[in-house]
């Protein structure tokens, strides 16, 4: 399996997942630079964490209009696999392929500690790995992490079982000192109708290996190519 790491003037997690696609999974990775037009041929995009062009308009504001985004929404659009990670999912909801924004974090400071996360649905090619109400452990580290998306949008995105992830405590209940940016319900991630675009705020690529200190992370990069090794058809939709 082929994947594809964008690179934003700003990105600063590339290398991370780089390194855990090509070391850690033994599978195949490339960057791609912001201004091609080309996806080379990879089964999956991944959209990194960083400050991608400073983020000095808005976070992922200015990365939406890079020429990248047009290939990697004909990509999601053909049922290509793509997440969002931190940065990424800002940029994700900037560019109209997840719905809602990333606002600032309610107390207005960056913050940047490990965090539990509930799962509600491993019907998505990157938590099939997963069970419903496992509880897993990763590092966030952002300033504009707090989920935001009107009372309507966010019916929508319970009705359609389209709230991936939630921030919880260690015992998977939900309570406000768990909830490290304010987040509407505890929304940690979410994934479009489709399943095949999710956006998370966590870093499953700095969970990946026992020496970080958990390897929950792994889950998803799991999930992932057995998505694609099982039913590469279902994975990738019309892609095929």
């Amino acid at each position: 399996m082929k994947f594809g790491i964008v690179v934003f003037p700003g990105s600063w997690s590339h290398q991370d997942f780089h390194h855990v696609i090509v070391n850690v999974l033994k599978e195949e990775a490339c960057y791609l630079w912001h201004k091609e037009a080309n996806l080379h041929g990879v089964d999956c995009v991944i959209l990194p964490g960083g400050f991608a062009h400073g983020d000095y308009l808005r976070s992922g504001a200015i990365a939406r209009l890079s020429p990248v985004m047009g290939a990697v929404a004909a990509f999601a659009d053909a049922g290509g696999p793509v997440l969002g990670s931190c940065n990424g999912f800002q940029i994700l909801t900037e560019a109209g392929l997840l719905p809602g924004a990333l606002l600032p974090n309610d107390c207005l400071h960056y913050r940047c500690r490990w965090v539990h996360l509930r799962t509600e649905s491993r019907q998505t090619p990157f938590t099939s790995a997963m069970q419903p109400g496992q509880v897993v452990r990763m590092p966030i580290s952002h300033g504009d992490g707090r989920y935001y998306i009107d009372q309507v949008g966010w019916k929508r995105l319970v009705d359609g079982d389209q709230v991936i992830f939630r921030y919880c405590d260690a015992t998977g209940a939900l309570a406000d000192d768990a909830n490290p940016n304010g987040s509407l319900d505890s929304i940690a991630g979410i994934c479009n109708e489709r399943r095949n675009v999710l956006g998370l705020m966590p870093h499953p690529e700095r969970a990946a290996e026992p020496i970080l200190g958990s390897e929950d992370g792994g889950l998803m990069f799991a999930s992932i190519l057995d998505s694609f090794v099982r039913s590469p058809l279902t994975t990738c939709g019309d892609r095929a």
